[in-house]
């Protein structure tokens, strides 16, 4: 057993008790947070706005599900039985508050158990979900990234777009501000996370969504579409008419539509919840089916290198490209 293990297996003193749940309270995030008319969003669908909160719903059952008890086979015994489709959502809300926990009150580490354990089958999202955190405390991107995957870390950085989205869109998308923390391929991550909120700030509109991205400057564009992508995949909300909208408008971008579209469908695939609005989603923006974008993903994925931090590229954006190249050579057709 590893120093870090030890310390994960010794229970906190009894001292720390009373502090650990007055925090746990304190970390608590209301469900109105989630609300589309409480965050501002344009939905006028009212089928997308129940899918939308139903999702920020999930996350939040998985994040107080966390908070109250963090054992990773407890808490995957009650984030199991979620609705498959809104599972990985649970799990990606459980690791924000596992991450939370471990920088708050570090005498016991809870995150690297549940992600080398039960976290690993949905071991995508629950990667994005640590990168909430960079949204709520005063953390460096380099320092949380250590913490994960040498691959899928990255995704962090995904996750501290969509809150900034999510949560400050008139900062992160009106006002197209970048967090000054945020420095090389982590500004890129970032993007791919507002991209991903612009689909629930939006209200999954399509037309809405091309016209937020044309504003901000073009070397931006093919990330915040990624984002758009993946999220019309994973979290869903609209009908096929949307999605060939989406993949119209997206233009010369549909590449990288296509692959976050690749990267809902392996996430699901791995996860082992398959969603009947991927499927739809994967068919109608890349003309394959979520098995086959899936199974493309984990060839691609195979024999990517290591590469530090401060590398110009990691290995999470070599997958992107091998993705996006493969499927603009219609690869799967």
């Amino acid at each position: 057993m590893t120093t870090l293990e030890s310390r994960a297996a010794i229970a906190p003193e009894p001292a720390a008790r009373p502090a650990r749940r007055g925090l746990r309270a304190l970390l608590r995030i209301s469900e109105a947070e989630v609300c589309v008319e409480r965050r501002g969003f344009r939905c006028e669908s009212l089928q997308a706005r129940a899918r939308l909160e139903e999702v920020g719903r999930s996350f939040l059952r998985g994040y107080h599900h966390a908070l109250e008890d963090s054992d990773p086979t407890a808490l995957a015994a009650r984030l199991d039985p979620m609705a498959p489709e809104f599972r990985g959502f649970g799990y990606e809300g459980a690791s924000m508050a596992l991450a939370l926990l471990d920088t708050l009150a570090p005498w016991r580490r809870r995150l690297r158990p549940f992600l080398a354990g039960p976290g690993q089958r949905q071991v995508h999202i629950a990667q994005i979900g640590v990168g909430w955190i960079l949204g709520r405390l005063p953390l460096g991107p380099r320092g949380v990234v250590r913490r994960l995957d040498p691959v899928l870390g990255w995704l962090a950085l995904d996750g501290y777009g969509f809150h900034e989205g999510f949560f400050h869109w008139p900062r992160s998308i009106v006002r197209q501000e970048v967090p000054r923390k945020l420095a090389g391929y982590a500004r890129r991550g970032f993007d791919q996370g507002v991209g991903r909120s612009l689909w629930f700030v939006e209200g999954t509109d399509p037309e809405r969504i091309a016209a937020t991205i044309a504003r901000f400057a073009a070397a931006r564009h093919p990330d915040l579409w990624a984002g758009a992508g993946l999220a019309a995949a994973y979290a869903g909300g609209c009908e096929r008419s949307a999605l060939e909208s989406l993949r119209r408008l997206a233009g010369r971008h549909a590449p990288t539509v296509a692959q976050g579209a690749a990267f809902a469908a392996v996430a699901r695939e791995h996860g082992g919840n398959p969603a009947a609005h991927t499927e739809l989603a994967c068919q109608t923006l890349t003309g394959s089916t979520a098995a086959q974008l899936a199974a493309l993903a984990e060839e691609t994925g195979r024999d990517l290198p290591v590469l530090p931090f401060d590398a110009p590229e990691p290995a999470l954006e070599i997958w992107r490209r091998r993705i996006q190249s493969r499927l603009a050579q219609g690869a799967l057709r």
